[in-house]
């Protein structure tokens, strides 16, 4: 068949999906599993845990989300562990093909890749997002990262990039994959970054115009980025700051780019049926943590002050126990309690991790959930 036939067909994407994404509906609290393609998942701690990454599991854990009604699978981009005591996300599913093959697996449910701009070239890019959003039928995600820990760039051979640098480089790729993914016919693309002859790609994705973006910027340049480009800023702060930033973030995107953006945060959950079994399950994650894995962490990160040694002790406790995000932990009662808070605060949505996402996951959905909907937090 010709392509004047295809596009005739409609095979070229010129008729886009109808359907509406889960991560654009009404439930006030949007809830997503995050991580669970990565050894260790949201937890850097030795301490004893049934979670694998085996195929099998990630199966049981994106079926169990998608029958629940959660909105997102979110899954973590490493090509390299971080050392430590545990090597956490050295055992990594790359994470394209994990949501090609779990889009193939579920059928509500939208399904994340975390593509690293610096290392995937947009034509690459684009055609593996459409292929993924086709084998959905429209139900694709990306979450954009531009690239922060340097071992995994110079795996690769790629300069890492200044900081705000790497936003610009991100907008360039961006740009240029938005045109693949909705301009017809050939174009040239010159940029600083990239330039391409005769660039096309089709068929085009059935999300229109693109799939669903995700952003953690959280400087300057990188809420900058994600209020002019995405749909969802993924950010973990204190629920004290959670308000202020909302604000701030969602008025620049109103203001100076005249579109809204959602703002989501991502944490790990404990929950037991007492609040001890549920403290005691959160210390053992701590008593047994990669405290030299959180500080490789922090290094990268540039978090270190010897003026402020308590300080840097309960961060590197944070990120051995969920990444710097939130912990909620406690009873069925006070876990949905506590994603209230977040709620009130001003969150849109929460992607979490468990420390055995199989049993804890279905745990959630049993005992949690009801509760969720019991305080207006879902329908």
């Amino acid at each position: 068949m010709t392509l004047a036939a295809h596009q005739q067909d409609g095979l070229l994407g010129k008729t886009r999906s109808t359907r509406e994404s889960r991560m654009f509906n009404d439930q006030k609290m949007k809830l997503g599993i995050f991580s669970s393609n990565c050894s260790g998942g949201i937890v850097m701690s030795d301490a004893p845990s049934g979670f694998r990454v085996t195929w099998d599991q990630q199966l049981e854990i994106a079926q169990q989300a998608d029958t629940m009604g959660l909105e997102a699978l979110v899954p973590v981009g490493r090509w390299t562990g971080f050392g430590g005591n545990t090597h956490v996300h050295a055992v990594c599913y790359e994470t394209y093909t994990w949501a090609a093959g779990l889009a193939q697996a579920t059928t509500d449910i939208e399904v994340f890749c975390t593509t690293h701009l610096p290392v995937i070239h947009p034509v690459a890019a684009a055609k593996m997002a459409t292929t993924i959003d086709h084998i959905s039928g429209g139900r694709f995600g990306m979450n954009l990262v531009m690239g922060w820990f340097t071992p995994e760039m110079e795996l690769f051979g790629t300069k890492q990039l200044e900081h705000d640098e790497r936003y610009a480089y991100g907008q360039e790729w961006l740009d240029f994959a938005m045109r693949l993914w909705n301009e017809p016919g050939d174009f040239d693309f010159t940029g600083k970054y990239f330039n391409s002859k005769g660039a096309h790609a089709y068929p085009k994705p059935l999300q229109d115009p693109r799939p669903v973006l995700l952003n953690a910027g959280a400087s300057s340049a990188g809420q900058r980025f994600s209020a002019r480009n995405v749909d969802v800023n993924l950010i973990a702060l204190p629920v004290e700051q959670i308000a202020g930033y909302v604000k701030d973030i969602k008025t620049l995107a109103n203001t100076e780019f005249e579109r809204d953006l959602d703002v989501w945060t991502y944490c790990l959950v404990i929950c037991r049926e007492t609040e001890r079994e549920a403290k005691a399950a959160y210390q053992a994650i701590v008593d047994e943590g990669d405290w030299p894995g959180a500080q490789i962490v922090m290094d990268t990160l540039g978090i270190q002050s010897e003026s402020f040694s308590s300080q840097i002790t309960k961060f590197k406790e944070s990120f051995l126990t969920s990444w710097g995000g939130p912990c909620l932990v406690g009873t069925p009662e006070q876990v949905a309690e506590q994603f209230g808070e977040l709620s009130d605060a001003g969150m849109g949505g929460a992607v979490f991790g468990f420390h055995d996402y199989v049993p804890e996951l279905r745990d959630f959905g049993t005992e949690v959930m009801p509760l969720l909907k019991k305080y207006g937090l879902r329908h």
